[in-house]
């Protein structure tokens, strides 16, 4: 008997599923059962993760999608937990953060990237010699501080070979916190600092982070290295971000490798004049999308009226400007 096939639909054709053909949902698994970590370290796709009390090693769940986890999440998994060698678990929610330090790779690339997670303070490490510090590195630090909405503090290395009156005044205006710290004494200024918070560590190669971290975590046995004699710049010892808890369960420090460049092309100047409560008022007679390092900038007014001091708005000027000079 002939069929008609003029009568058939869609529903009449048959065909074999295909390999990874099987249909898609949006809906998510809910993992009731996935318990709490902390993330410690990031390492080619794997994760190190505190979870009660013992380490244990992740990888990111498909349904996270192009989701982020770095050191600092706090994270749920589902998987072994046991922390055992062989064991794996996956990483399948990533709780809502409060705080992300960003970077992009130079002022020109819209990519950011996140380096830590749920940070309260950045130390930004800068020797005093061996290298010579770099103010410009110090003030686009600020600018990353101040967007992400950290409490910055400037640690001063080194001081048994310069002196640190310079570098002391010259950030006195803006408020930063500043530890001086030198070879021969203990840390325990900077350790006052740091105690009941999660702190970032940032700097160029060379700087004396990885002593201090030794010194705050004796157990850490972070690898310290020598200043080039020519370069006068740095090895990088510490090649991906970790987080350490200072003794005493007192905090946590995360320490990240030595970096070069600070890009900062996702920070707006609105972003910086928020870290000037003094200021900020002034600029409600700025001209529209007012750069505030143009001429026509009401914040001098502001200042002339006696509702600033000046050199807060020669700091102002300085990180924004910052945003767009070539770092050394």
């Amino acid at each position: 008997m002939a069929r008609d096939w003029s009568r058939l639909d869609e529903d009449d054709v048959r065909v074999r599923p295909g390999k990874g053909s099987r249909p898609r949902t949006r809906r998510r698994p809910a993992h009731e059962d996935a318990v709490g970590g902390f993330v410690l370290a990031v390492d080619r796709g794997r994760y190190t993760c505190l979870v009660e009390g013992h380490p244990v090693t992740a990888m990111r769940a498909r349904e996270l999608g192009r989701k982020s986890v770095v050191v600092g999440d706090r994270v749920r998994l589902v998987g072994d937990v046991s922390g055992r060698t062989d064991a794996l678990a996956r990483v399948v929610r990533v709780e809502p953060r409060s705080s992300t330090l960003r970077r992009t790779a130079d002022d020109s690339d819209p990519i950011e990237r996140i380096i830590v997670a749920n940070a309260e303070s950045l130390v930004i490490v800068t020797a005093l010699a061996d290298p010579e510090p770099r103010p410009r590195m110090i003030d686009r630090c600020l600018v990353a501080a101040f967007d992400a909405g950290l409490a910055p503090l400037l640690c001063l290395t080194k001081a048994d070979l310069a002196s640190a009156d310079t570098l002391r005044e010259m950030y006195a205006p803006l408020g930063v916190s500043c530890v001086i710290t030198r070879k021969d004494r203990p840390v325990d200024e900077l350790r006052e600092h740091l105690t009941g918070r999660m702190s970032v560590l940032v700097g160029h190669s060379g700087v004396g982070k990885s002593t201090l971290v030794n010194a705050l975590v004796p157990d850490a046995e972070r690898a310290v290295s020598e200043v080039n004699p020519v370069t006068g710049r740095g090895r990088h010892t510490s090649s991906s971000a970790i987080a350490l808890r200072l003794p005493g369960d007192d905090g946590w420090i995360i320490d990240t490798p030595g970096v070069r460049s600070f890009g900062l092309a996702h920070v707006k100047p609105a972003d910086v004049l928020a870290a000037f409560p003094d200021l900020i008022d002034g600029d409600d007679d700025c001209p529209p999308h007012c750069t505030h390092v143009q001429e026509d900038c009401a914040l001098d007014a502001w200042v002339a009226a006696g509702n600033a001091d000046p050199s807060r708005l020669d700091s102002l000027r300085r990180l924004l400007l910052s945003r767009d000079a070539d770092e050394v």
